[in-house]
């Protein structure tokens, strides 16, 4: 187990900070409580799931089983956003798959004037982004749904920029780290070798969006060149492509 891992699980477990479990020997743990996360170490539940909550853009987010644990690699895809906003532009956002609600209450937080709908077909998803939004006060500045983006959603308005992080691993592919396995299987898993989720966006996302509004898109390794042929043949214009911290192709952007 790493340090950091370690520390984090402590902290929890006793109602404790990192620090003080660092300058203090004499914290006692419930035994209940060690062993609970010991064993679910060892089955290699992540320790977000462990503890039910994850650090994403620097905001805590809590998560459960409904939900995918929030990852470094999709801050590549709200840094490509937040970058592209100029002052004085208040956006209405779609995301698209919301889970934890992670991207679009990172966007609404850094983005000034920012409004959102976060759509997501699991229930218990919603309920954590609910508590999720609730938690960091934005309740009167996004609006959860329920609804398949699989399916041509009906929106009051139409949007500046959609965002998504939708499921890409093909279906029976055995590469995934036994952490994601711990994760749902309808935020991970899409027919078509992956690529099922990128072509009902590119069918269904030019009715939902402002001419000259952007698409925001994680990609998974390998994934970029199929997605981009999927969305020009949609007459989707492409922008640009971002890459993540380990230089991986991980954000592509189009434009209507």
């Amino acid at each position: 187990m790493k340090t950091n891992q370690a520390f984090t699980i402590l902290s929890n477990a006793g109602g404790i900070r990192a620090a003080r479990i660092i300058t203090e020997n004499n914290q006692k743990l419930s035994r209940f409580s060690v062993w609970r996360m010991a064993r679910a170490l060892r089955r290699g539940v992540p320790v977000a799931k462990i503890i039910r909550q994850k650090w994403f853009y620097g905001l805590r987010f809590y998560t459960n089983k409904y939900t995918l644990d929030p990852r470094p690699d999709t801050e590549t895809l709200v840094s490509a956003v937040i970058a592209d906003c100029g002052a004085g532009h208040a956006p209405q956002i779609l995301d698209l798959g919301t889970g934890t609600g992670c991207i679009i209450i990172s966007l609404v937080k850094n983005i000034n004037g920012a409004r959102g709908v976060a759509v997501d077909l699991s229930r218990g998803a919603l309920r954590v982004a609910h508590r999720n939004v609730v938690t960091h006060n934005l309740s009167g500045r996004i609006v959860l749904r329920r609804a398949s983006f699989m399916r041509d959603i009906k929106f009051k308005e139409k949007f500046d920029i959609i965002v998504s992080n939708p499921p890409y691993i093909a279906n029976g592919d055995s590469r995934v780290d036994i952490g994601a396995m711990h994760d749902p299987k309808m935020a991970l898993y899409a027919d078509m070798d992956g690529f099922a989720a990128y072509e009902s966006i590119a069918r269904n996302a030019r009715g939902w969006i402002k001419r000259g509004g952007k698409i925001y898109l994680e990609i998974g390794i390998d994934m970029g060149a199929r997605v981009r042929k999927i969305f020009e043949s949609n007459k989707w214009k492409f922008v640009r492509a971002e890459r993540d911290l380990s230089g991986v192709e991980r954000v592509l952007i189009f434009t209507k």
